[in-house]
């Protein structure tokens, strides 16, 4: 019998063994792939993830048709010339219409970005007049365009491009300088004279050439358009953003190093805490991000910073789930249960929380995806990845590897850890309190919103995304001198000739911010040229954004229409999962307050109110519903095994209790990974990453002093509304 049962413990531990081992081989084999690659090409390696504007240096542009309802016709033919322009510039060049009447442009690695914003938007109409100004011929008359470079003895190369016609347009310029001979055709590009030469004779054959290109680059450009053909809609220009290829390096850095030193430390946390549970998470943790990584590569998935941010974010939210396993798991051991038979339970009993927080999290990563836009959409995209990975993660993997370290033999009590008795405590007798203490800040904040009312005309900090404009950040060589913001207002109100602009100082860096009125693309690369002419700034260490108001106005549209639908949509799938009104409306009227006290956070710190706000926003929502659910979801257990004599005060008394150390312990790690983007994170990450550990802060208070409170609350005015009826 013995000898049974040595065999069985050996038998167990060798597959425990067999277990472990290939989870570590498929873990460190899935790192080769996602950061070394596959083949001798290295495909799929960490190098080939396609990166934003903002990490790789580039232009974005979007332009919006003049003429009103553009057909879908038009649209097409506009967006494949568009994209046949700016194949010339990047092969990694996307061309793509959002809504009716406007297309998006990026073009990342580029480097004399302005010049390519001079060229990108001509329609590219060519006409050939006569003296009288009647039109001879027309872009659709040219069969090929090619650059070319005559040699003259006296004035050295002339660039031209030399252009075939197709026969109909042959026989038209055949008639042409027959019926002009001795007189001038002039050439005209976008309404621009670019050519005026004299007919000597008639020119038959179908050849003709445009003379007068200042480089052979340039005859080469204008041949391209000139073959690509006219767009067939006027276009103008509503934003653009350049970044230069120096500063997404430098955002690629500091992203990276953040990130590898919050899973570092919150690794560390979960084996000091969890122990063996806290070590088969962390392993699973690798397997996470090296999945992450692959996706993004297998997905096509344009990374951006604030997608940086969505992944580095996600992280910490992994961990959620493990922490409501590994909580579950030590409560079973605390009622006496065997570890094996705890580690089942605690899977099994967490499994509804988990989903549910993470569903709900989906859902606003869905609103972001549905009604977002660029950078804001590639936070959507990143977020979802990572939310979607997290679950079979903790599911499955975590539960593999436990299983394995469990077989192997280390199968201890305390190796897991056992759930403390913690005295029960009212959270209900002190809801006065937590109610006037979130009564005080919604104050302060609105307060605040009067008070820059007042100073500035402007509730809130507004950026470009919200108020429209040109941004101008500019990095120095060298600390800034004092007296820099008198002598650039002076550089940029010489050029623009408007009062109008503001100058602020990037703390702890040598970067400066110009905000002015929306500038047009020569007083921009005016501006520039200037910088780096009279402070020798390197021209890669300038980036700008520029955006109309009607952008500015869609922006605002968008972000409460944002914030509304993922609320709304929260709100019915809470009331479906838990059959209760109740439920919902307490979690969304929680919601509104941590919405508010974030509010307040932008309000009192003065910092920029961007794109990146409603991705903020809606994190900060799908993360709060998170820990509330978890909350929820115990008190749903606990109302089923209530006896009449237990009251509801005490089942929320005891539900917040029994999940009080989980969600300061979820809230801490997400925290940690947060505050690490703010330590090494560039400007635009500190700005997201501010709000968002307020937001963090406060979904943990909201869930835990707020939510049970306002549900028992309701629960019993129902109950005291009945016994009345």
């Amino acid at each position: 019998m013995i000898n049974t049962s040595y065999k069985i413990i050996m038998k167990d531990k060798s597959q425990g063994f067999i277990k472990l081992l290939l989870s570590l081989i498929i873990v460190a084999a899935l790192g080769v792939v996602a950061f070394v690659g596959i083949g001798s090409n290295n495909t799929g390696s960490l190098k080939d993830i396609k990166l934003g504007l903002d990490l790789a240096g580039g232009v974005s542009i979007t332009y919006e048709a003049v003429k009103e309802n553009p057909t879908k016709e038009e649209m097409a033919d506009t967006v494949y010339k568009l994209q046949k322009r700016v194949d010339n510039y990047s092969t990694e060049s996307a061309v793509y219409q959002e809504g009716g009447n406007r297309i998006n442009v990026d073009i990342p690695g580029v480097t004399d970005a302005n010049e390519i914003l001079s060229q990108l938007g001509k329609a590219g109409a060519l006409e050939f007049k006569d003296e009288a100004g009647k039109v001879l011929l027309n872009g659709a008359d040219i069969k090929t365009a090619e650059a070319g470079v005559y040699q003259k003895q006296s004035m050295g190369n002339e660039y031209v491009v030399q252009l075939t016609l197709t026969q109909e347009g042959a026989d038209k310029f055949n008639k042409a300088t027959t019926a002009n001979v001795g007189k001038k055709i002039s050439i005209y590009y976008d309404k621009e004279l670019i050519s005026a030469p004299n007919v000597k004779e008639a020119i038959a054959g179908g050849k003709a050439s445009i003379s007068g290109q200042a480089s052979f680059e340039e005859a080469q450009e204008l041949a391209s358009i000139i073959r690509i053909g006219a767009l067939p809609l006027e276009l103008k220009e509503i934003r653009s953003n350049i970044v230069g290829a120096k500063l997404g390096a430098e955002a690629i850095h500091t992203s990276l190093l953040a990130g590898v030193i919050g899973i570092i430390m919150v690794i560390s946390f979960l084996i000091i805490v969890y122990r063996i549970p806290g070590l088969a998470s962390s392993i699973a943790l690798l397997f996470y991000v090296t999945i992450v990584l692959i996706l993004l590569n297998v997905l096509d998935v344009t990374l951006t910073l604030p997608g940086v941010a969505g992944i580095v974010l996600s992280i910490g939210m992994a961990v959620d789930a493990n922490v409501i396993i590994f909580t579950r798991i030590k409560e079973e051991i605390a009622t006496g249960k065997t570890v094996k038979s705890s580690i089942k339970i605690g899977f099994h009993k967490a499994l509804s929380a988990i989903i549910d927080g993470n569903v709900t999290t989906l859902i606003a990563a869905a609103v972001l995806w549905l009604m977002g836009s660029g950078t804001v959409k590639g936070f959507a995209q990143t977020l979802a990845i990572g939310i979607i990975v997290s679950m079979f993660t903790a599911l499955t993997v975590t539960r593999f590897i436990l299983n394995a370290l469990f077989a192997i033999g280390l199968n201890k009590e305390g190796m897991y850890g056992t759930a403390k008795n913690i005295k029960t405590i009212s959270f209900i007798r002190g809801r006065i309190g937590f109610f006037a203490f979130s009564i005080i800040l919604i104050l302060v904040g609105i307060g605040a919103l009067v008070v820059n009312k007042r100073a500035t005309g402007e509730i809130l900090a507004y950026g470009l995304d919200f108020r429209g404009g040109t941004s101008t950040t500019v990095t120095f060589n060298e600390a800034l001198p004092e007296g820099i913001n008198t002598e650039l207002t002076e550089l940029v109100t010489g050029v623009i000739r408007d009062p109008g602009v503001e100058i602020s100082q990037v703390k702890d860096s040598n970067a400066v911010i110009i905000k002015t009125k929306e500038l047009t693309l020569d007083e921009r690369t005016e501006i520039s040229d200037k910088l780096v002419k009279e402070y020798k700034v390197d021209k890669d260490l300038i980036t700008t954004e520029s955006i109309s108001g009607t952008v500015s106005d869609d922006m605002k549209k968008d972000a409460i229409m944002a914030v509304a639908v993922s609320t709304l949509c929260m709100l019915l799938y809470i009331w479906i999962r838990f059959k209760d009104i109740h439920f919902a409306t307490s979690a969304v009227l929680a919601l509104l307050h941590d919405v508010l006290v974030v509010l307040m956070v932008y309000a009192v710190s003065r910092i920029t109110v961007n794109s990146t706000f409603i991705a903020c926003m809606l994190t900060i929502v799908g993360y709060s519903i998170n820990a509330t659910i978890i909350i929820f979801d115990r008190i749903r257990e606990n109302m089923k095994e209530k006896s009449s004599k237990v009251t509801i005060e005490e089942v929320v008394n005891n539900s917040i209790t029994q999940t009080l150390t989980r969600c300061i312990n979820t809230s801490l790690t997400t925290f940690i990974m947060v505050f690490v983007l703010f330590l090494f994170g560039v400007e635009s990450i500190k700005e997201f990453a501010i709000p968002l550990m307020a937001g963090i802060v406060c979904g943990a208070y909201s869930s835990i002093c707020i939510t049970g409170i306002l549900w028992a609350t309701t629960k019993n005015r129902l109950s005291k509304r009945a016994v009345v009826d």
